[in-house]
């Protein structure tokens, strides 16, 4: 049964996501802020958050950077806003979809287990003799989705890491942002090839943090789009 985790400050709002999802073989968990959400995802066994933004206290965006230090668990935002800023923004920070209010029940069961099937199929790389790919710095446990750069571990988020395993395992091989939006987006998303842009942004940044050598293996080719550096 999937666990989801429901962060929403209304609470009619809340009660009738349960109810949606409970004729779906879902079991939710729902609190009303940050700090509770944050409680809940270290006691492991949530599968999916469906995060509100617009929230009193901590809004959404400040609470999913927050889940983002913690856990790479699944997070769809939920909000009234139907503004393209906020959408890439919400991607940009850690959240792997975006559903604007109202919404079916249809809509949210089918984004939800679009969701949980792209983490399954990262995920199953355990099928594979080896468990582990390394190119320089930079070691990825492919069973477990961590990424370690000089031994010490980068958390990412499902794209970040997504993009991150398709540049190591095809080292050189050049990328337009067209082939990385088919590849690891959804191919009904719509926000565009800026969206490639700032992940791979914030994927560099994070590499940064640990290695500024790790952060250069991710180059532009200017014109055409991304590789990433053979190394050794």
């Amino acid at each position: 049964m999937t666990n989801v985790l429901i962060v929403d400050d209304e609470k009619d709002m809340r009660n009738l996501i349960e109810v949606m999802l409970s004729k779906f073989d879902m079991n939710t968990v729902s609190v009303e802020n940050g700090i509770d959400a944050y409680y809940e995802i270290s006691k492991g066994g949530i599968d999916l958050v469906l995060l509100d933004v617009m929230m009193s206290g901590e809004d959404g965006f400040t609470v999913c950077q927050n889940i983002r230090e913690i856990s790479p668990v699944p997070i769809i935002f939920l909000t009234a806003r139907d503004a393209n800023e906020d959408k890439v923004k919400g991607l940009t920070i850690g959240g792997d979809d975006y559903i604007v209010k109202p919404f079916t029940v249809s809509e949210l069961v089918a984004r939800i287990n679009a969701v949980l099937r792209r983490t399954v199929l990262t995920n199953e790389i355990s099928s594979k003799q080896v468990t582990y790919l390394e190119r320089g710095l930079i070691k990825v446990d492919e069973i477990s989705r961590k990424v370690f750069v000089n031994g010490e571990i980068v958390p990412l988020t499902l794209k970040e890491f997504e993009l991150l395993y398709l540049f190591m395992k095809n080292p050189d091989l050049v990328y337009t942002r067209e082939q990385l939006l088919e590849k690891i987006w959804d191919s009904n998303y719509s926000g565009g090839t800026r969206t490639v842009d700032t992940h791979i942004k914030t994927l560099r940044l994070k590499l940064a943090k640990q290695s500024k050598e790790a952060c250069d293996y991710i180059q532009t080719v200017w014109g055409v789009g991304y590789r990433f550096e053979k190394c050794k």
